[in-house]
């Protein structure tokens, strides 16, 4: 189960925050509005302005901007011979199209010419400056031609540019909204109110924002639980699939720890508060989730590059196209045409869109499989991954002493002496006690009556149970007592000895009929993710301060590659650097604060949830389960994200390559033109492409993985 209540993941957060500023895309905001703030956030993305807030604004400007065309179109002298309609007229109606035009340059238009300000003001031109140069030139050409009759103008080819550039913005703020929707749904699972009992039992609704450390609440049989707490009465099953991924619901009894936002079953559950506000473990992953989602990727930056590029090339390729076509056939309306079909083919709309989706889903899709993702680049270097180092002690073994092997004498079963042995252990707090008595609950087993129950310092512990003196202890026990187990307990007791493992014996008057060998238990599910790390191509090491009896025991049993045993935490970060120094690309998984410096050494470092602060602040990724197999969903969805970002690239990039040579007029001897409008609305079918096809990420399947 996750840690909760743990405040490295909710540091310098407020759950309002989240819950206000969520649809905030990363790029920063608009400019039109906020002109001041937009230059200082614009940046943060190749200078691609922040609109996912603001979808409602362009949806209506843009059907606003589509009705005030219509006059335009119909108007329009060209459409008209085209179509071969006419018209009405009447006094002033040559000047309609103009008017109208005028107003969707205004309304319109100058929303791109407002958030192209602070890209020149930094001298950073990128694609709003674009934009606001291709309807710029084209508005003022066509003014001009009106005004001092230099011939037909090209409002019509004005009026669907700016429409379809405001149809694009709005297609591209809803789908970053729908695919950043992540925050706002775990927004949703925490509560309102919440029932809080007074010293009396009785009960009263507060707002969860009042809720303190030490306060005990009520949560009923299907509500939400307020806040990370401890469950101190009651007993029911808890679905806490939203948070850790966990499909199957958690029992919850007296002393188990609950995690705010998550859904209680039929039981009723009276819970002490641990942690409220931002320092909830739901408050952290909401967090987390924001910080990967505005952290940037080699393929981002690798995308804001192109942008910049593009911008250069769209200048070049425009001057190109004016002085070709001023030599061939003077600088005209057509030149001017090509010019203003060239800068509109050019703008990276789709561009800016590629990376920035894929980062929102992928997280977003992380979040939902158990994966909090802190650093972008953490995941995008998953799929170089060839060597995978697992920390033992919690990550490959539970971490906690468990009953690994049983031998009895003849006359006795192994469950009847694992039931004796876990009743006289009743009331002993030992590691050994509490793993043999695990063991028997998890059996399920009947434990017999015991009576005199005593604990032997140094030795272990003797009781009477119906009649029978019962001792349970180690070989100082035996030596004590004067007696030396049979030849069949003799061999496994030195078989397991071998191994690192602590064997202790079941005396039953003055008889030696049992032992039973402990050790960290190994995780049911660490032999299956060393075995698809395998089929992926990847190696598997193990640290642990551990003996190398033991170490070789976990890593035979495991088939790891190999490992290093005895390593004192300061050395740890070092078996990383000798295994990054074979050429090697490394991937560390920990949860001890010993494991700190390994995890931020390694090219990828990977925490378990339930681990401690320090190694969870030092990885890139977290696996909110504690489940060792998750790390093979991190592999898979950082191959299958990163291939979505290259497409995007390839297609965002390689459409510019095709269509701005068409849009110069290369081709124009064969009747081959691209007109300003049909420029725009290619633009925005690239831009469409690119958001469908990061949309189809959502499809990846990571429960198949593991």
């Amino acid at each position: 189960m996750p840690s909760v209540g743990k405040p490295v993941l909710l540091k310098g957060t407020k759950m309002q925050d989240h819950t206000d500023h969520h649809h905030q895309h990363q790029h920063g905001q608009h400019a039109h509005e906020h002109a001041d703030q937009g230059e200082a956030h614009h940046s943060n993305h190749g200078g691609h302005a922040d609109h996912s807030g603001h979808e409602d604004i362009f949806r209506q400007r843009f059907w606003i901007s589509l009705l005030l065309s219509l006059p335009v179109l119909i108007y329009s002298p060209m459409l008209q011979e085209w179509l071969g309609f006419t018209a009405p007229g009447f006094t002033g109606s040559q000047w309609v199209g103009t008017l109208f035009a005028v107003i969707v340059f205004v309304y319109g238009g100058w929303p791109f010419l407002d958030m192209a300000r602070p890209e020149i003001r930094r001298r950073q031109p990128g694609m709003m400056t674009l934009i606001s140069l291709a309807i710029l030139v084209s508005f003022v050409y066509s003014l001009a031609a009106v005004v001092l009759n230099l011939g037909d103008g090209f409002f019509w080819e004005l009026v669907t540019l700016i429409d379809i550039m405001l149809l694009g913005h709005w297609i591209e703020m809803r789908s970053v909204r729908q695919a950043s929707g992540a925050l706002n749904e775990l927004a949703k699972l925490m509560p309102d109110e919440a029932e809080l009992l007074d010293a009396n039992g009785a009960t009263r609704s507060v707002p969860v924002s009042e809720l303190r450390n030490g306060d005990r609440v009520l949560v009923r049989p299907g509500g939400s639980v307020p806040a990370d707490g401890e469950v101190v009465e009651g007993a029911s099953d808890v679905n806490e699939a939203m948070i850790t991924g966990e499909s199957k619901p958690v029992r919850k009894s007296q002393g188990d720890q609950v995690i705010g936002g998550s859904i209680n079953g039929e039981g009723s559950l009276r819970v002490r508060v641990t942690a409220t506000g931002d320092e909830t473990a739901l408050a952290g992953i909401m967090r987390l989730v924001e910080q990967a989602q505005q952290s940037k990727s080699n393929t981002q930056i690798l995308a804001d590059r192109a942008a910049g590029w593009l911008f250069y090339i769209a200048l070049a390729s425009a001057l190109v196209t004016a002085l070709a076509w001023t030599i061939a056939d003077g600088f005209n309306l057509f030149a001017l045409q090509r010019v203003v079909t060239v800068l509109v083919i050019a703008c990276p709309h789709a561009l800016g869109l590629a990376v920035p989706l894929v980062v929102a889903i992928t997280t977003s899709s992380a979040a939902r499989n158990g994966l909090l993702i802190r650093d972008r680049l953490a995941l995008e270097e998953a799929r170089e991954i060839n060597m995978v180092v697992f920390d033992k002690t919690g990550t490959l073994t539970r971490g906690e002493l468990g009953v690994v092997a049983i031998a009895t004498i003849e006359g006795w079963q192994e469950d009847q002496a694992l039931a004796l042995a876990a009743a006289i252990e009743a009331d002993s707090e030992h590691s050994l006690a509490r793993g043999i008595r695990q063991a028997a609950a998890e059996k399920e087993l009947q434990l017999p009556p015991v009576q005199d129950f005593e604990a032997i310092k140094g030795h272990g512990v003797q009781a009477n149970s119906e009649g029978r003196s019962v001792v349970l202890g180690g070989p100082r026990m035996l030596e004590k007592l004067g007696l030396q187990p049979g030849e069949q307990l003799a061999a496994f007791s030195q078989s397991h000895g071998a191994q690192g493992q602590t064997v202790v014996y079941l005396v039953v008057d003055e008889m030696i009929v049992a032992a039973l060998a402990l050790a960290d238990v190994i995780r049911p599910e660490s032999a299956a993710v060393v075995r698809h790390l395998h089929e992926l191509g990847i190696q598997v090491a193990m640290l642990t301060g551990d003996s190398q009896d033991v170490a070789r025991a976990v890593a035979d049993d495991l088939e790891i590659d190999q490992y290093f045993a005895q390593v004192l935490p300061d050395q740890k970060d070092g078996k990383i650097v000798e295994l990054q120094q074979q050429g090697l690309k490394v991937a560390m998984v920990g949860d001890g604060i010993n494991d700190a410096p390994a995890l931020a050494r390694a090219d990828v470092g990977i925490a378990i949830g339930s681990g401690t602060d320090v190694a969870v602040e030092s990885a890139g990724i977290i696996l909110v389960n504690s489940d060792p197999r998750d790390v093979l969903k991190i592999f898979t969805l950082s191959r299958a994200s990163y291939a979505k970002m290259i497409q995007n690239l390839v297609w965002a990039t390689g459409y510019n390559v095709i269509a701005i040579p068409l849009a110069a007029g290369l081709l124009a001897a064969w009747g081959i033109l691209l007109s300003p409008a049909l420029g725009a609305l290619l633009m925005s079918v690239s831009t469409v492409v690119v958001a469908i096809n990061a949309q189809l990420l959502r499809n990846l399947n990571l429960e198949t993985v593991t």
